[in-house]
């Protein structure tokens, strides 16, 4: 049978297939006993512990719902944060422009991405990093564009040659909403700039009705900041976005051992507690508004204080805390793919795949940081994206529940073949399922060994910076109008095109 042949760059473009949605869940690391103890834990932080550094309308907001405020901590009510868990959405719509990308956020379904805002790009035929910038920004939304298995653009890198707090907002929503017709992921680092992010997504959209019925972007926001402390800003920035329809990713940032306890099952319950706060507050504002929990329990190396996000105990807290979500139904993303490794190389994959499969298994939603990053989320690679992307494509294929009948059980179809040729391989239904049953990679080596021999010898990671380069020289999305791409991209000085 022949091998698919891989894709040339020039005609990679976005992709018109629906999304592969994966069913995570299947497997729970806690007993049910464990799970409610890490749970009503978290409920217990909140009540009787309490936060610090409330702003002032958090604490009207969680007062009025029935919490107190004692000797500068907010106390919230047990009451609200039931009502939190029970009646908040159980299903989020994390639309794309193209709805053949639209994500469906809930119960089982597992979406995997991009994340982590680095603050460089490396450079993959020198193999240096260096500060990345908003033209990196766009082209990294270009390159997500075409890659099956990353579902969502999240930024994954800062404009850092932007000063001003309002152009990097905006100009990070614009080379990300321009580059890919996925969902995106940004941030806003004040209140006041989320009404110049909604009227951009209105704009695109056709108006404020449109976009709130079909939200094609959302916002991360750390409105907690390890151990129980509140972030006013960020409190601010999800009220706003609460107002103007945008979701909100409630996201706790935490490092175990060092910002929350070094326990797992301490780490965990923390954790959860400090994203109870932000979606507890959300849902005092609006119970229908759209809230994503985020739980972020990120293991570090106790000798050095680095992150260690390829480590086991990273696997099973992201497992742990996507397990206490998934019971109370609610919407959740975390972080996994935070390899330490600074190239595509042996640690960066198994670092990847190992706390990618786990996640996606332990049931969260959205999986960030799952393409591209490398250097403990401090830099992405080009090529990593590519690479990953066939990776994320064989983890997705694993968490899909085979379908058993009496078709697939092809008793029949083994009597005949026994009693005949031998082998399956002339078969109509062995040709009818090699499209349809089977993902084939686009950079990884299924070749044979006396063509490998022959050829130049390139690993994955140079193949995929092969292509990464390709695809960023033709690829230039349009599922905007011209007049929009026209004005926007050259107001932050984007290329409309090649060079």
């Amino acid at each position: 049978m022949a091998r698919r042949s891989r894709k040339s760059a020039a005609s990679n473009q976005a992709a018109a297939a629906p999304i592969t949605v994966a069913q995570g869940g299947t497997w729970a690391p806690l007993s049910d006993q464990s799970l409610d103890k890490i749970q009503q834990t978290a409920f217990t932080i909140l009540t009787d512990i309490g936060v610090s550094e409330a702003p002032d309308t958090l604490c009207d907001i969680i007062i009025d719902a029935g919490g107190r405020c004692e000797n500068d901590r907010l106390f919230y009510p047990r009451d609200l944060l039931e009502a939190t868990v029970q009646e908040g959405p159980k299903q989020v719509l994390l639309a794309g422009q193209n709805a053949l990308h639209d994500l469906k956020l809930g119960g089982s379904a597992s979406y995997t991405g991009t994340g982590g805002a680095a603050p460089t790009l490396l450079d993959d035929e020198t193999k240096t990093y260096h500060p990345s910038t908003l033209a990196d920004l766009f082209s990294a939304a270009r390159l997500a564009d075409t890659l099956d298995h990353i579902h969502f653009f999240s930024r994954s890198v800062v404009a850092r040659d932007i000063e001003d707090p309002l152009e990097f907002d905006l100009g990070t929503a614009v080379a990300s909403v321009f580059g890919t017709s996925k969902h995106v992921v940004v941030s806003a680092s004040e209140a006041a700039h989320v009404p110049k992010i909604a009227e951009l997504c209105y704009e695109i959209a056709g108006g404020e009705a449109a976009f709130r019925e079909r939200p094609f972007l959302s916002l991360n926001i750390n409105h907690a900041v390890p151990p129980l402390r509140m972030h006013a800003q960020s409190i601010a920035v999800m009220h706003a976005a609460v107002d103007a329809g945008i979701p909100v990713h409630c996201n706790v940032f935490g490092q175990l051992g060092a910002s929350s306890a070094v326990t797992l099952a301490g780490s965990v319950a923390q954790t959860l507690a400090e994203v109870l706060a932000g979606l507890a507050f959300v849902h005092a504002l609006d119970p229908q508004a759209s809230r994503i929990a985020g739980p972020r329990p990120m293991i570090i190396d106790l000798r050095s204080g680095g992150m260690a996000g390829g480590a086991g105990e990273q696997s099973m807290a992201t497992a742990m805390a996507a397990q206490a979500l998934r019971a109370w139904q609610i919407p959740c993303s975390v972080i996994a793919g935070a390899t330490d490794s600074k190239l595509v190389d042996f640690q960066s994959g198994y670092e990847k795949a190992t706390t990618i499969q786990s996640a996606m298994q332990s049931g969260a939603n959205l999986i960030t940081q799952a393409a591209g990053a490398q250097a403990a989320l401090m830099g992405v690679s080009f090529a990593a994206m590519v690479a990953d992307n066939d990776m994320l494509g064989a983890i997705l294929r694993a968490n899909i529940l085979p379908e058993i009948s009496e078709e697939t059980l092809a008793l029949a179809a083994i009597t005949e073949v026994v009693a005949g040729e031998g082998h399956f391989l002339g078969r109509p239904e062995t040709y009818a399922r090699m499209r349809s049953d089977f993902l084939y990679p686009d950079v990884a080596d299924r070749g044979l060994i006396e063509e490998w021999q022959a050829s130049d010898k390139l690993d994955m990671g140079s193949r995929a910076a092969q292509q990464a380069r390709m695809v960023l020289q033709n690829h230039w999305p349009k599922h905007t109008s011209q007049a929009l791409r026209d004005r926007y991209l050259k107001r932050f000085g984007l290329p409309l095109g090649p060079a």
